[in-house]
């Protein structure tokens, strides 16, 4: 025991302050990233959309070792803009018309502040009243812009790939093989499950088929037609094929607005196939959902209500930026039978009686994902949303026109929705040399960093793919995208190692 006579001691070393910032600083701090915010937004148009950095470069400017004291924000914030945004690629740069565009937009940059701040977890009612009815709400306004029937209803996750996972394992329990309880592994009365989607269909039904072991290779992809629908006779051939070796056709997989060329298959003519052999049919519209929104579109989704699941991704099409993702099910009944498990510490939040979305899914912890896409809808409207659509419609068949009046370039699918395919076909030139000269005109456009392409293969051919979904983007974006990809052939055409363009001064980033 210290003797309290001692006063040799040395004093207790103050402790370092404890807790969250101070109000005020918290405030001043809010109010300098909500103009580093704006400033970045009304100055987007000025930046190169690629960054010019090696693999490794930013990691190294990062440092190895987490941080051992504090630091305070200000140097924080000044090596966001020193480190981190010279590798930034400007996804939300109106002129950037790869993949399927940017959602970003000032009503959802609110709503994520909103949520941020709140940091509640959506997985039972009583966790979050607020957070579980409100996603109900925008889950049900979802379904009437897109056209579904009453039956369905949703729950939000965060990519089409996860949802599809959860709806191909409703299917399989539908079959009868009771994996929720025995499992698969050491079973002999399982039969070969096989699922179908087109060759044009995502990648994620083979990460679905891995992860609910059914296997990549009982993938079936079946071939489509000259406007890259899935050939519904040719899925009828696959399915009768795998019948007669004693496979069990499980599900069809169809999609409205492929990756590569937004095309729809013939929903209609697949669920007549799938009532026939008692198959699940879920339809992937993660893009084409949008199309709901407009009257004179929506017959294009025909058949989309015969579906046992449906997927709509907001973050695609509807301008909420990323993550958001709705999967439907006409007997959501059936997704809660399978994924419901509450543990004992959850049993005093989930009698409320009212819906409980971890009942829905793998996840247990939810983002408050629909505030933003409550915050949109609200700003927008379903008017004002049809008309971002609409228009972004017209810009990809300005596109598809200026396209064919070039007699060295060719439409290489129909434009459906605000995806142009199309290709560099010089006469004279073999296939296989078009081939390097249309992936050298991408690159040779990416590299001035005033616009973004991306590329994908048809029919084994490489093609130019441009989509538009940043409500920003005007036709002078497109314009000025089509004029560089035209030089960019002049120079493919008289050089065919195409030289990188001259990026000129680096925009500034921050």
């Amino acid at each position: 025991m210290d003797d309290p006579g001692d006063r040799t001691r040395t004093p207790m070393a103050a402790a370092p302050a404890l807790g969250d910032l101070p109000s005020d600083v918290l405030r001043a701090e809010l109010h300098r990233m909500a103009d580093w915010a704006a400033r970045y937004r009304e100055s987007i148009e000025e930046r190169l959309i690629s960054p010019a950095v090696a693999p490794g470069e930013i990691r190294s400017a990062l440092g190895a070792s987490p941080p051992e004291e504090p630091e305070p924000l200000e140097r924080i914030v000044a090596d966001l803009d020193r480190v981190v945004m010279p590798g930034i690629v400007h996804w939300g740069h109106p002129a950037f018309l790869g993949y399927f565009g940017s959602t970003s937009n000032g009503p959802a940059l609110l709503g994520e502040i909103a949520a941020a701040a709140l940091n509640v977890s959506a997985m039972t009612w009583k966790t979050s009243p607020a957070a579980t009815e409100l996603e109900t709400v925008v889950l049900e306004w979802i379904r009437q812009m897109v056209g579904l029937p009453a039956p369905f209803q949703g729950v939000v996750y965060d990519t089409a790939s996860v949802a599809v996972v959860h709806a191909l394992a409703v299917a399989r329990e539908r079959a009868g093989a009771s994996v929720r309880q025995r499992g698969v592994a050491g079973r002999g009365d399982l039969p070969v499950c096989r699922v179908y989607a087109s060759d044009q269909a995502h990648s994620s039904l083979e990460k679905a088929m891995i992860l609910l072991g059914l296997g990549e290779s009982n993938a079936v992809r079946v071939v489509t037609d000259a406007a890259f629908r899935m050939d519904a006779g040719a899925l009828r051939s696959a399915i009768d094929a795998d019948l007669r070796e004693g496979m069990k056709p499980l599900a069809v997989v169809a999609t409205a607005g492929t990756t590569s060329t937004a095309s729809i298959d013939p929903v209609s003519e697949i669920a007549a196939v799938c009532r026939l052999h008692g198959a699940w049919l879920h339809v992937d519209a993660a893009y084409g959902g949008a199309l709901g929104l407009l009257p004179e579109r929506r017959g294009a989704l025909a058949g989309i209500e015969l579906a046992d699941s449906v997927v709509v991704n907001p973050h695609k099409w509807l301008f909420v930026p990323l993550d958001f993702s709705a999967l439907y099910m006409r007997r959501p009944e059936a997704l809660r039978a399978l994924f419901s498990l509450v543990p004992e510490y959850l049993r005093g939040d989930s009698d409320s009686g009212s819906i409980d979305y971890m009942d829905y899914g793998i996840q247990l912890g939810r983002r408050f994902r629909a505030l933003k896409a409550w915050m949109v809808f609200r700003a927008f409207g379903r008017s004002g949303l049809a008309a971002r659509i609409r228009e972004q419609c017209r810009l990809a068949e300005w596109l598809a026109a200026q396209v064919e009046t070039e007699p060295e370039f060719a439409l290489c699918a129909p434009v459906t929705m605000a995806v142009v395919c199309f290709r560099y076909e010089p006469p004279g030139t073999e296939e296989s040399a078009r081939d390097g000269m249309n992936e050298a005109i991408v690159a040779a456009v990416n590299a001035t960093g005033r616009a973004y392409l991306t590329h994908t293969r048809l029919r084994g051919r490489v093609v130019l793919r441009v989509g538009i979904g940043n409500l920003q983007t005007t036709e002078e974006h497109v314009a000025r995208a089509w004029d560089l990809v035209r030089t960019a052939a002049a120079d493919v055409r008289i050089e065919p190692a195409v030289r990188t363009p001259e990026r000129g001064p680096r925009a500034r980033d921050a």
